[in-house]
């Protein structure tokens, strides 16, 4: 099916999903010190809700996650504030222009960083000036596949300097998405400086009046090597938790 936004096509039957599904087994990415996630049939009693155990017409599983630790979420600034903010009250648009670059986190001394630089340069060779970018999807290199599975727990995996948030924000960028378990350090004493200057909170026990409640970050999502750096639509479909943050499904299309 080919729809037509302000003038460009995409083709709604070619999706690129970049989430990573949860699972119950070794395949499924964990991270802040978190165990696997859990999917089991109900038992009451002698009754299984499983079919192929011959005592129920239905499946019907319980499911124990987290969303921040075990796999695509997204988030909202309720993740960080005294007061709460749910993400199905924040998000009420879901289809945005995108822009996926591609690149390599810099070493600083012990940690792997994503500068500002870096964002700016990748932008710049990518970017149309007919398309105003409301999104912005990082994809780090490496990019193995592994990352769809991998154990994250004390690694110090690569993060998002405090000044490429602040780029973002300022650059206008309404939702941040990155294949990361998170846009900080992982252990950084509290401080989350990429989610305050990106989500512009000053103060997590007043929010700031400026605050951006409609912005959201999307992590640890998975854009295949085949899909090229440039500008898409992207869908951000959540699940209708209140909550801070929810597992999401971001879907890119192509632009013809």
């Amino acid at each position: 099916m080919i729809t037509k936004i302000h003038n460009s096509e995409i083709d709604l039957s070619k999706p690129i999903d970049i989430s990573i599904p949860i699972t119950n087994d070794e395949q499924n990415p964990i991270a802040w010190y978190q165990n696997a996630p859990e999917i089991n049939p109900v038992v009451m009693g002698d009754w299984i809700g499983k079919v192929s155990e011959g005592k129920s017409s239905t499946n019907f599983n319980n499911l124990f996650f987290n969303p921040h630790a075990h796999g695509t979420h997204t988030e909202c600034l309720g993740h960080i504030t005294k007061e709460f903010y749910s993400i199905n009250q924040c998000l009420k648009q879901f289809f945005f222009w995108a822009t996926l670059i591609s690149v390599q986190p810099e070493k600083v001394g012990e940690d792997l960083v994503i500068s500002k630089s870096q964002i700016e340069k990748a932008l710049q060779s990518v970017q149309n000036s007919e398309i105003k970018s409301e999104a912005i999807v990082i994809r780090t290199l490496p990019n193995e596949a592994s990352k769809k599975s991998l154990k994250y727990s004390n690694t110090n995996p690569p993060f998002l300097s405090e000044e490429a948030a602040l780029f973002l924000r300022e650059s206008g960028i309404q939702h941040l998405l990155i294949d990361l378990p998170s846009v900080d350090k992982e252990r950084d004493e509290g401080k989350l400086v990429a989610h305050k200057a990106f989500w512009n909170v000053t103060d997590v026990n007043h929010l700031n009046v400026d605050a951006r409640l409609n912005s959201t970050i999307t992590e640890m999502i998975f854009v295949p090597n085949e899909v090229h750096d440039g500008n898409y639509v992207l869908n951000l479909q959540i699940a209708s938790f209140e909550n801070d943050a929810s597992p999401s499904k971001p879907i890119l299309y192509s632009i013809q």
